[in-house]
């Protein structure tokens, strides 16, 4: 608990000392992310990756010193291959690897700013509008009172789940607060849901939605995006929606 403590604030510290670095160098219109620090954790700069796209979806570049050398981690977004990106920058890096939606490289301290004007000239010669914008895929529009116990079931037949068989994401439209939605955690940056369903009360987890809560409350109605999940508590287990989007009604 002790190591996972220390690798969050550590994540957290750096990804928001990455989002200052993109506002200081004016590059939030760039077609491309690359940021460096010397003092970045190797360890989680992959994460920081991650975390960049959320903010500034395009691919992202996260650079820190390894030795003599400079090394990163790479993510790309949806539709976009950033192996072909990085291959047409090959003269500005020692070495490179990885695929379609995630990388590693090195370079050398004095390639940085080659690379950097490389990898944006790359992406934006060849990602397109669409590949510009958000996109989660879902596989069926549900309603809230078809999600029972019996259906997690049959999904779970379909165990184990992962990269060529990704758990079913659901759509559900017009959800409302049953009362008990609230933010959670720390810093109140995560969603806890209570839905209203015409035989009681499905709840629900939001991780980053936090600042939803307010208009939930108020008897805002949302469409959102989700996985089916179980919830242990006190022993007692429960069914829940792992939220992976919302969308507030105007």
């Amino acid at each position: 608990e002790v190591f996972n403590q220390e690798r969050r604030s550590t994540d957290q510290r750096i990804t928001a000392e990455a989002l200052a670095q993109i506002d200081q160098t004016h590059a939030s219109n760039a077609a491309a992310t690359v940021v460096y620090a010397e003092d970045w954790h190797k360890g989680v700069i992959g994460i920081v990756a991650s975390r960049l796209i959320e903010k500034h979806y395009r691919p992202t570049v996260v650079l820190t010193k390894s030795g003599e050398v400079y090394a990163g981690s790479v993510r790309s977004v949806h539709g976009f291959d950033v192996y072909q990106a990085l291959a047409a920058c090959k003269d500005h890096m020692l070495q490179f690897g990885g695929h379609k939606y995630a990388a590693g490289l090195t370079l050398k301290p004095d390639q940085l700013q080659g690379f950097k004007t490389a990898f944006e000239k790359a992406v934006q010669t060849k990602i397109t509008k669409d590949q510009q914008s958000p996109v989660i895929e879902y596989d069926a529009c549900i309603g809230l009172d078809e999600v029972r116990p019996k259906m997690y079931r049959i999904i779970n037949q379909m165990a184990p789940f992962g990269p060529k068989n990704m758990r079913p994401v659901f759509r559900i439209n017009n959800c409302l607060d049953a009362g008990g939605t609230r933010a959670v955690g720390k810093d109140k940056d995560h969603l806890r849901l209570q839905l209203q369903t015409s035989s009681g009360v499905l709840s629900g987890i939001a991780f980053g939605e936090g600042s939803l809560a307010s208009a939930i409350q108020r008897g805002t109605s949302f469409d959102l995006l989700c996985t089916l999940d179980e919830n242990e508590w006190n022993n007692t287990t429960s069914l829940q929606l792992k939220v992976k989007s919302i969308r507030l009604h105007a």
